[in-house]
């Protein structure tokens, strides 16, 4: 059976990118090609934002209320046709059912937030002189383009999608050409919640799609998830055009581990946050700060990730391209004196030889001068430094240039206090691995690992998906005046 070309989602309907270039969509875990997505240019980017534009008006004068209501039918869908997104994702991206499945409860999660919006943005009304009220009403910014990456197909574009649009917004989204299908279906599912057409759009493709999203004056707000290379660039272009932008980048995550630390539990949760989704997640544990005499947990955490299997508990990544950096990485921190305590290049998957693995990887005894110290790796792969306390840790945790995430594991509430105080990072954990924080706080971090203020999710949002209007009434000529009246 040959795979089929995606089409982009335009005011309701499929439409086909004509005389335009295609790039085979994969299944990382076989290596089959399962369609082929197109590159939409300027103009196919145009026939959306218009479509956007022209839904608009009737989409931000509905009330929220009512707005609101096709998110909770859209949250019955999602749970609806949950093991089909799941496996649609495991297909596209090549991560195992479970995790593909708590994306969709994650989605899920996102939606049902949303859902309280009416609530979140009711207004604000004080009289502030005898007779003068003033009053704040939030209004949508407009069209809005959201770019997602590969390593989430759905719970990224529902970062933004429920939010969005329950706010009012009209929006194109850009997924990423390698994971395609699950936004595509996404799309049939807010139809069926009765989504009024062109309130989302979809157009599919790659740089040139992004820059002319950037350049569209239609487009007045733009958020991107995805390397920190790539974010910048988006964010300087879309501010460059006067847009609202938030983009956030990669990761370089460390977990400081403490020698009275939880054998057990810590060897488990760095094991997990290392090898979950295969590594490719913003939020997993690339670097341990090993603090004085923690070669027992060390032993465990090996123990551990020895149990993790490819094929079986552990998906592929993403591509050839992605596995071959990957041990390219293990291979120069081995060849600069690193020990490799489990390594998990070469890997092949019985029935699946063509697929894309890397098994788990501990690597110890690395420096903090080292490229695997420095760069996100994207993988199921684990790097050790030492400290000898502390403060020595945090300055490792401190000097690398990315801050979304760091993690203290200890027994002591003194030294876990101590750390989220000092780590330069936007999310913490506390004895956990992987710190995403659920609605409705948000999600973000710091430093290179986002650009623009505000976060992508949670109370956030409604600052970036919204603009306030301010409204100063008198009514009574009569009352008592003062300089404010």
């Amino acid at each position: 059976m040959s795979a089929a070309t995606l089409s982009n989602y335009i005011s309701g309907t499929w439409q086909n990118v004509n005389e335009r270039k295609t790039l085979p969509v994969e299944n990382p875990s076989t290596g089959e090609v399962i369609a082929y997505v197109p590159l939409s240019g300027a103009y196919d980017v145009d026939v959306a934002v218009r479509a956007a534009e022209k839904a608009l008006p009737g989409w931000s004068s509905t009330p929220i209320k009512e707005r609101v209501q096709i998110f909770f039918r859209y949250r019955s869908l999602l749970e609806k046709y949950s093991q089909e997104l799941a496996e649609l994702i495991h297909k596209e991206n090549g991560k195992i059912l479970s995790e593909a499945t708590a994306e969709i409860e994650k989605s899920i999660e996102l939606t049902e937030f949303a859902c309280s919006m009416p609530q979140l943005i009711s207004g604000e009304i004080l009289e502030v002189s005898r007779g003068v009220e003033c009053r704040i009403d939030r209004y949508p910014v407009g069209v809005v383009a959201c770019i997602t990456p590969f390593n989430f197909p759905a719970m990224v574009p529902n970062w933004t999608i429920p939010n969005a649009l329950v706010l009012g917004n009209t929006m194109v989204l850009k997924p990423s050409e390698l994971v395609p299908l699950s936004s595509c279906r996404l799309a049939e599912l807010l139809k069926e919640a009765g989504l009024p057409d062109g309130v989302f759009n979809i157009v599919h493709g790659g740089q040139e799609t992004v820059e002319a999203l950037c350049n569209h004056r239609g487009i007045q707000a733009i958020t991107f998830v995805g390397s920190t290379k790539v974010a910048k660039i988006v964010y300087q272009r879309a501010t460059n055009q006067l847009k609202r932008a938030l983009c956030l980048g990669g990761a370089k995550n460390h977990l400081i581990v403490m020698p009275d630390a939880h054998e057990e539990m810590t060897a488990s949760n760095v094991a997990a946050s290392m090898s979950g989704c295969a590594g490719q997640r913003c939020m997993a544990a690339s670097a341990m700060v090993a603090v004085g005499s923690v070669d027992h947990i060390i032993t465990k955490l090996v123990e551990e990730s020895k149990k993790i299997v490819p094929g079986k508990n552990l998906g592929a990544v993403i591509s050839k391209a992605a596995k071959e950096r990957i041990e390219r990485y293990i291979t120069e921190a081995e060849q600069q004196g690193a020990t490799i305590l489990l390594d998990g290049r070469g890997v092949k998957v019985a029935g699946k030889e063509n697929g894309y693995y890397v098994g788990p990887t501990v690597i110890d005894n690395v420096t903090p001068d080292m490229k695997i110290a420095q760069e996100e790796v994207f993988g199921p792969v684990l790097s050790i430094m030492r400290a000898n306390d502390v403060d020595e840790a945090l300055k490792i945790e401190n000097a690398n240039p990315y801050g979304n995430a760091a993690s203290i594991f200890t027994q002591s509430g003194g030294i876990a206090r101590y750390v989220a105080e000092h780590a330069n990072a936007g999310m913490i954990g506390v004895n956990i691995g992987v710190p995403v924080p659920r609605e409705p706080f948000s999600f973000g971090g710091w430093n290179e690992s986002k650009f623009g203020s505000g976060d992508i999710t949670g109370k956030s949002s409604i600052e970036f998906f919204t603009k306030p209007k301010k409204t100063t009434t008198k009514w009574n000529a009569e009352a008592r005046k003062n300089w404010m009246s």
